[in-house]
């Protein structure tokens, strides 16, 4: 950023990035600027080798320190922020042990080949490639753990060089803290109360630090190009963290606009906040309920908060992440006994380990097939993969059955395609009920928790009559049926135009769905990601739908959108959605619908 100051008043620049965490902030534009590294290439002779291998060593007890140090401040940071950041500083203190980024860094310094310095940044960006090139996975999770193994090495270099680390410190209160990239450890140092926003010039929506920056709480917007290259030390910033917008040196009517935006956001907040605890019930007088999902711990204080009625998705993965091997049985115990407790009575519906297709988990690595699947997405994958893995399997229904007597529980499948895989999961439950029974002094509830299945695939909707003779509920995932019923990955760019739930074929599938459960009198709820939007509550309530379940923040406005309802223009509305030729039809559907 610039540091020279102009007499002339400087014309209004517009910039746009990724938004990351919602609202608008107005406020001077400070840089947290951060002194390049700078690396040393000068190869040490045979004598200098033990003194760069003793200078790694400190600088491996020096990082550790630090991180050990940035662990017991993290009681003074949000709750939200301690749970994300928790587990990767665990990550990291891993790779500071006996692990195959400091074996090939020591391995470097004795071949001769690189100094200390040269050696760390030589060999992370080796094992960097090595993951980013790797077939198949997640493309997200490989980026992530690529950028996990430069993060350590920038850390080592810097202790190694004694170069300084970046301070927020030394920023103006109420300023828009501005960097080139910020990364999660440092996000995990900002207090929320001395900013009034946050951009950057790199980054984008997946990684941890967006999701610690949505956890601050903080309007902030990633992946802005050009703006630290216009902008002067203190130039006034508007940013807009719901449409990534960025105003550099706003005019009058800019910061007008910008400035009602704020008012009507505050008052709609307040708005919200009074829904609370107010019923989620039309203005005919159904009821309709709201649950939350859930996908890591830290994000039980936003439940709390929006007012959900329990959780619909605990997604289970988050506890076999950022791990060499799998927990075992006590360890899940005590993570979902924990959650139950924490709803206070509330049902919690746990969906089973859902991995394989795009989604890697490294300790469960050893499970998968040791030959790529050419097509993943169709291969072994939820149910069907822990159906191969007795032991995996039955560790995580011991676990949840005895979680069980802490409160209200369900039980749920992902990825069911027949009917037969509900049957063999349900005879695994009932082995697993029967052991648990024979243990002395393990409190277990009084009758097995209700099975259920993700409804996520063609063939699930198709025979949900005969799923509805085995499963005692549905739980419709829009995302995954979105994808397979359109033959379109939301993460491919050449298919995201394809991918839209709103497809009148994906809306058939979902009333299809919706009518079968009713008719066999089990539950039935939707929680993907079309869950979440408020302008489709209305569309799902006419298509049947009573129960559903979304991101804690989502959970105010759909109520307000429940509230705002009748049953009799919801299911006028599912109807001209259902005979409608394409998504852009029913978009135009919801948008008049919201206009009256």
């Amino acid at each position: 950023m610039k540091q020279t100051k102009r007499t002339a008043r400087p014309r209004e620049r517009r910039f746009s990035g990724q938004p990351v965490s919602p609202g608008i902030a107005i406020g001077p534009l400070h840089e947290a600027a951060e002194a390049a590294l700078v690396v040393s290439d000068k190869k040490p002779s045979p004598a200098e080798i033990p003194a760069e291998l003793a200078r790694l060593e400190d600088a491996v007890t020096r990082s550790r320190h630090q991180l050990q140090k940035l662990k017991a401040r993290l009681t003074a940071l949000p709750k939200d922020s301690q749970a994300e950041i928790a587990p990767l500083l665990d990550v990291y203190l891993h790779m500071l042990g006996a692990s195959r980024l400091l074996r090939g860094i020591k391995s470097r310094i004795q071949s001769g080949a690189h100094g200390a310095e040269a050696a760390t940044h030589e060999e992370a960006e080796a094992q960097a490639e090595t993951i980013l090139a790797q077939a198949g996975g997640d493309k997200a999770s490989r980026q992530r753990r690529a950028e996990e193994v430069r993060e350590l090495a920038r850390r080592l270099i810097r202790n190694l060089t004694r170069q300084p680390f970046r301070s927020f410190t030394p920023l103006p209160q109420g300023s828009i803290l501005a960097a080139q990239d910020l990364r999660p450890a440092e996000a995990a140092l900002i207090q929320p109360a001395q900013f009034a926003g946050i951009v950057t010039a790199e980054g984008g929506l997946d990684g941890h630090t967006a999701v610690m920056l949505r956890a601050l709480g903080l309007p902030a917007i990633l992946g802005v190009e050009g703006l630290l290259d216009k902008a002067i030390a203190g130039s006034l910033v508007i940013i807009d963290g719901d449409s990534g917008e960025v105003i550099l040196n706003p005019s009058k009517s800019s910061l007008y606009e910008a400035r009602k935006k704020l008012s009507a956001q505050t008052r709609a907040r307040r708005s919200l906040a009074r829904l609370q605890n107010l019923p989620a019930q039309t203005r005919c007088g159904f009821q309709v309920e709201l649950q939350s999902n859930l996908e890591l711990p830290f994000e039980l204080k936003m439940i709390a908060e929006s007012g959900a009625r329990g959780i619909g998705l605990l997604r289970s993965e988050f506890m076999f992440m950022n791990r060499e091997t799998a927990p075992d049985e006590e360890t899940q115990t005590r993570i979902y006994q924990d959650i139950v407790e924490a709803m206070d009575g509330d049902p919690v519906t746990i969906r089973l380990l859902d991995w394989g297709s795009d989604k890697e988990i490294e300790a469960l690595s050893r499970y998968l097939p040791e030959t790529p699947e050419p097509n993943p997405a169709l291969g072994m994958r939820g149910i069907r993969a822990l159906l191969q893995h007795e032991a995996l399997l039955e560790t995580q229904l011991a676990a949840i059955l005895r979680a069980a007597a802490a409160g209200p529980v369900r039980i749920m499948l992902p990825m069911v395609s027949v009917a037969q895989e509900v049957i063999q999961t349900r005879e695994a439950m009932r082995r697993v009920w029967r052991r648990l029974k024979r243990r002395k002094n393990l409190k277990l509830p009084e009758n097995l928790p209700p099975l259920g299945i993700m409804v996520e695939t063609p063939s699930a909707a198709l025979a949900a009559p005969q799923l509805a003779q085995h499963a005692e509920f549905f739980a419709i995932g829009t995302n995954d049926l979105t994808m397979y019923t359109l033959a379109a990955d939301r993460f491919s760019p050449g298919a995201v135009k394809l991918y839209d739930p709103l497809e009148p074929a994906v809306l058939r599938l979902i009333h299809l769905t919706t009518s079968f459960a009713t008719a066999a009198g089990i539950p039935v709820s939707v929680c993907g990601e079309l869950a979440s939007r408020p302008a489709a509550t209305p569309l799902l309530l006419g298509l049947g739908l009573r129960q559903l379940s979304m991101h804690g923040n989502a959970v105010p406005r759909v109520k307000q959108a429940v509230r705002a309802s009748t049953l009799l223009t919801c299911e006028q509305l599912a109807n001209e959605a259902l005979s409608a030729p394409d998504a852009e039809t029913v978009r135009a559907l919801l948008a008049k619908a919201q206009e009256n």
